[in-house]
């Protein structure tokens, strides 16, 4: 549900109107709109498909239903994570939020392929590992929407808040991720030969 509350929260943006910018922010929107388009369509579209590729029924039961939503998502981190490259660099509270921002596109996308290649070579273990880190990274769109106003309602100011943000937002959806990916069931190993 928090995936679909981000969505519809964040999909203003595609308005492209100015009033729904952060204030701080404004400014940097308004001069670089397509990667901002690029980075919000795609993570929009993402953090949707994303949680009906996790479900077994829909996997088992319709597999080329699943590679088709998979290849979708995949478009949409694509253009998500370019757009992140790309405005990245303009970011607020530089160098330190814009060197987070950074690095979650360069992983989102580096992790994302890694499913994808996964997948290709029927490696379903890996495949859903990376998979598993790929969509917690896109979840960084809502945690990012959770720290901020936590750190606001603690009265850490903006730019600190806006700078550990930068990192927190994905760090800690990481660390979840790893967590789980530790409790996923494991293959039987082959019987020795001999």
């Amino acid at each position: 549900m928090l995936a679909f509350a981000t969505a519809l929260f964040t999909a203003r943006y595609l308005t492209l109107d100015p009033e729904v910018f952060l204030d701080q922010q404004r400014a940097v929107y308004l001069a670089h709109r397509a990667p901002l388009a690029l980075h919000v369509g795609g993570g929009v579209l993402a953090v949707l498909l994303g949680p009906w590729q996790f479900l077994p029924r829909l996997r088992e039961r319709r597999p080329g239903l699943h590679r088709l939503t998979g290849r979708l998502y995949l478009l949409a981190v694509l253009a998500t994570g370019t757009g992140g490259l790309l405005l990245a660099p303009h970011g607020l509270v530089g160098p330190i939020a814009p060197i987070g921002f950074t690095a979650l596109a360069l992983l989102l996308l580096i992790s994302s392929a890694l499913a994808w290649r996964s997948a290709r070579r029927r490696d379903l273990v890996r495949h859903r590992a990376w998979a598993t880190r790929s969509y917690a990274l896109i979840l960084a769109a809502a945690t990012l929407r959770i720290w901020l106003p936590v750190m606001d309602l603690a009265g850490v100011p903006f730019d600190q808040a806006y700078a550990a943000v930068g990192w927190t937002c994905w760090l800690i959806n990481l660390v979840v991720a790893e967590h789980l990916i530790g409790r996923f069931p494991r293959p039987a190993a082959a019987p020795p030969v001999g």
